[in-house]
């Protein structure tokens, strides 16, 4: 697998087709994504501009992959600072992984660290600015009962989100982030197929946002 880099350094390369960059932005999600794949790219899309005619606007990919990149050099910071205390804390005999406030016992997979489940629901703000406040953030041990999301501070406010497959999500009211999941009785087949659908569209860049964020 490439790195983000090579893709993001073909994202820049003019002399590549428009649609090949796109693609190579798109790769760059995979490496950092923390919305998750979907709502990190529909973000991006909307927050750059990214046209559903490339031609009309290459620049736009340029505009999202060095946002993405902004954001992933403050996760990657906070990755170094982390495994030099881990390496700290072996040296002196402490190898059990300290219990923390921070992000890392709230995030969903690699570099998700504000899910959303729903791809057209997430935090309007620039990537960087949302990463930086999630990255300082903290809840301390008596808040651990309440669902507090990290981005915006919203404290047991939250809406249900079905994935009519696998998970029931609890959602932040205020920026579409998942704040608990549990496993779902059953699939919901029209319920999947309807997000199937909203993803297709997102994908060939006919974004639409229910929240009334620009695009």
């Amino acid at each position: 697998m490439s790195s983000f880099n090579t893709h993001r350094r073909r994202v820049y390369d003019e002399g590549l087709p428009t649609r090949v960059r796109h693609t190579n932005m798109r790769s760059c999600l995979v490496h950092f994504a923390p919305y998750g794949f979907r709502a990190t790219y529909h973000h991006l899309c909307l927050s750059a501009g990214i046209p559903r005619d490339l031609e009309k606007d290459p620049n736009s990919l340029i505009r999202a992959v060095e946002e993405l990149r902004d954001a992933r050099q403050l996760w990657l910071a906070d990755e170094r600072a982390y495994a030099n205390s881990r390496r700290v804390d072996k040296a002196r005999g402490l190898r059990q992984v300290k219990r923390d406030e921070s992000w890392r016992g709230w995030q969903r997979g690699w570099g998700n660290i504000a899910y959303c489940p729903e791809p057209t629901l997430h935090p309007h703000e620039p990537l960087p600015a949302v990463v930086e406040r999630v990255l300082r953030s903290s809840v301390l041990p008596d808040e651990a009962p309440a669902l507090t999301c990290r981005v915006c501070g919203n404290r047991d406010n939250t809406s249900a989100w079905y994935d009519g497959a696998y998970w029931i999500h609890q959602l932040c009211r205020e920026c579409g982030v998942s704040l608990a999941v549990q496993r779902a009785d059953g699939p919901d087949p029209l319920l999947a197929a309807d997000h199937a659908r909203q993803w297709k569209e997102i994908w060939r860049l006919r974004n639409e946002s229910p929240r009334g964020y620009p695009s």
